[in-house]
């Protein structure tokens, strides 16, 4: 059976196109159109109507991509920047008188779940209980289990691009003062979640998205080129020294250093702070980098639980959801 998943991000579009037939997600195609939606949000966190033309017309092609490979209408979600927007549903609604597609918008800490299925499956049975971390451009979802789906899942208002436009969009390399109202923030957030996971003490610690990934490779770890089987972990130690040499330089510099792309490059110093704070507050030293995050949860959850599961997800009215960036949401997901 082939399936697909659309994944509308903070910084960019993708679609992955797979085989589950085996119930594994072997990917056969991906692409991806970077929109950069986090940038173009006007105040407040609308998304403009030129933002919105630009993300139909990638969904459009997205669709028409799945149906050439053979894999139907992907299944579309969006992140933090849709989720969070006042016109949330004008963008929904465009999205599917436009395209065809039903884009839908996935509460955190559903996210946080999703992605913790994906990196279970990935780093399998044999590793005991798992603490999940994974930096976005607009929340942190943090989420911690000892069986296929999380006893609890958290997603945070810190993502890397959020805490950019928030502390670190004057100077550029930014004011160690800035620096320190962004550590205060990430510590307060992270607080009770962080205190969660020390009671729970995780026998393993596993991050996915970009950032963990990018860096992973700053701090040693081997390039992506080399394949998704290579192993990949990034330490505490590591990371700390990472800061201030991030801190120290303009976001054009950072750019040429290993792993940190141009378009990450502003809020890579954000995300390392992030990650780093994250990982002293939950006395965690090292994480594993895992390949697989919330587009396999999302295929591996429609392939065990049937098609009905994603079904009632899109299909339910998107008024529920609340506007604007919440200090903590924990849930403990049904079986």
């Amino acid at each position: 059976m082939r399936m697909s998943v659309l994944d509308v991000g903070s910084n960019t579009v993708r679609l992955m196109v797979a085989d589950t037939g085996n119930g594994v997600p072997l990917p056969v195609h991906t692409e991806k159109w970077k929109l950069r939606l986090s940038e173009q949000v006007e105040s407040g966190g609308v998304i403009p109507e030129e933002s919105v033309r630009q993300l139909v017309k990638a969904v459009a092609l997205a669709a028409e991509t799945a149906q050439r490979w053979g894999a139907g209408g992907p299944l579309a979600f969006a992140t933090a920047v849709v989720r969070s927007a006042p016109n949330r549903l004008d963008v929904l609604r465009s999205v599917r008188t436009e395209t065809g597609v039903r884009l839908c918008t996935l509460p955190g800490e559903v996210e946080a779940e999703l992605t913790f299925l994906g990196a279970r499956r990935w780093m399998g049975w044999r590793v005991g209980s798992i603490a999940l971390f994974d930096i976005g451009g607009g929340s942190l979802e943090v989420a911690f289990g000892r069986g296929r789906l999380p006893d609890f899942a958290a997603s945070l208002p810190l993502g890397a691009g959020r805490l950019t436009r928030e502390f670190l969009d004057g100077e550029d390399p930014p004011s160690e003062e800035d620096l320190r109202a962004l550590r205060r923030r990430v510590r307060h957030q992270m607080r009770d979640v962080a205190a969660r996971l020390r009671w729970e003490g995780p026998q393993v610690a596993v991050a996915t998205s970009r950032t963990f990934q990018q860096l992973a490779r700053l701090c040693g770890a081997p390039p992506g080129r080399q394949g998704v089987f290579v192993p990949r972990q990034l330490t505490r130690g590591d990371l700390r020294g990472c800061v201030p040499r991030l801190a120290a330089l303009p976001a054009a510099e950072r750019a040429m250093l290993p792993g940190v792309s141009a378009p990450r490059a502003l809020q890579s110093l954000a995300g390392a702070v992030v990650g780093h704070t994250a990982m002293k507050l939950t006395g965690i030293k090292t994480l594993t980098i895992c390949p697989w995050a919330i587009r396999e949860g999302v295929l591996l959850r429609c392939v065990e639980d049937g098609g009905a599961w994603w079904a009632d997800i899109a299909q339910k009215r998107d008024e529920a959801a609340p506007v604007g960036p919440t200090s903590l949401r924990i849930a403990t997901p049904k079986a």
